[in-house]
């Protein structure tokens, strides 16, 4: 898939604010300073789309950016240790719940998780709950180019072993470097081909 337009739509604090789930949504979530905003703007080639930030915690809205004029991204609030206080975080933790669970057009949720780290328990526990809920979702590792290739292989065959556990068949994954541009080819592929199922099967959302 080629990118010819991606273009910021608006940030919503709630799901009711945002934009009409007239098409195919795909969610982008991690901890915080996982280099989610990283990824976007590498994934749509437009520098600074997403607003990148040392502070963990920066994104505190849903912002919605229209792709090709024909699906949406969304980025999500991380989770996590943002420096915010616990009640803001429950305020976030909440308003992703009732997004995930309740945008009709949210076709799949892309959970970041950074490829320097061994399994944590809290991305372990998002990505249950997302299987619990029959929400569909892709594992994607960030950062591949900050660590060597052994050590990294380590930290994907830990997660593995974990995801085995609960899982019988473990998500589609992806491994990418926004540096580098790894991954950016393998994730559109899978957005434009989920996109030509929907429109094959004449699956709609309104």
């Amino acid at each position: 898939m080629s990118i010819h337009s991606a273009d910021f739509i608006k940030s919503s604090p709630k799901i009711e604010e945002c934009p009409e789930p007239d098409f195919p949504e795909y969610a982008f979530i991690g901890r915080s300073n996982v280099g989610k905003s990283s990824l976007i703007n590498m994934l749509t080639n437009k520098k600074g789309l997403a607003k990148t930030s040392s502070t963990p915690g920066k994104t505190q809205l849903i912002n919605h950016f229209l792709i090709n004029n024909s699906w949406y991204l969304a980025d999500l609030p991380g989770y996590g240790y943002a420096k915010v206080s616990k009640k803001t975080r429950e305020i976030f933790s909440k308003m992703i719940e009732k997004y995930i669970l309740n945008r009709k057009n949210l076709v799949n949720v892309f959970i970041l998780v950074d490829a320097r780290h061994l399994p944590l328990e809290n991305d372990l526990e998002f990505i249950n709950w997302l299987g619990e809920k029959e929400i569909p979702f892709s594992l994607v590792f960030t950062k591949i180019d900050k660590v060597s290739q052994r050590e990294f292989a380590f930290n994907f065959k830990k997660y593995m072993q974990e995801l085995r556990k609960t899982w019988e068949e473990v998500p589609t994954i992806f491994k990418t470097s926004a540096e580098k541009k790894i991954g950016q080819e393998e994730i559109l592929s899978f957005i434009e081909d989920t996109n030509k199922y929907l429109e094959r099967n004449k699956i709609t959302f309104t």
